[in-house]
């Protein structure tokens, strides 16, 4: 899978946000704010295929986390960028 290239990661007052540039006009129910967290593995998985094992990697080497708990963060945060149409297949 991979992240949808042409949306942007915008750091708008301090809050980090996906923006579809496609949309006429701004639906802000599309408007997907990111934690610090989300930020680094979305910027870590630009232009990469990647699977739950790449975002589990990311979150290990980064954060001191227990195995468990980045597969189910890796899991949720890819769960949640699929329901919202962030990821291609």
């Amino acid at each position: 899978m991979k992240l949808r290239a042409d949306l942007k990661l915008r750091n708008i007052a301090g809050e980090y946000i996906i923006v579809d540039p496609g949309q006429d006009m701004v639906d802000l129910s599309k408007v997907f704010t990111l934690n610090e967290s989300a930020v680094l593995v979305w910027e870590e998985l630009l232009d990469k295929d990647f699977t739950v094992d790449t975002v589990v990697a990311i979150l290990l080497t980064t954060f001191e986390v227990e195995p468990e708990l980045a597969r189910e963060d890796a899991e949720k945060l890819l769960a949640d960028f699929k329901s919202g149409g962030l990821i291609v297949e």
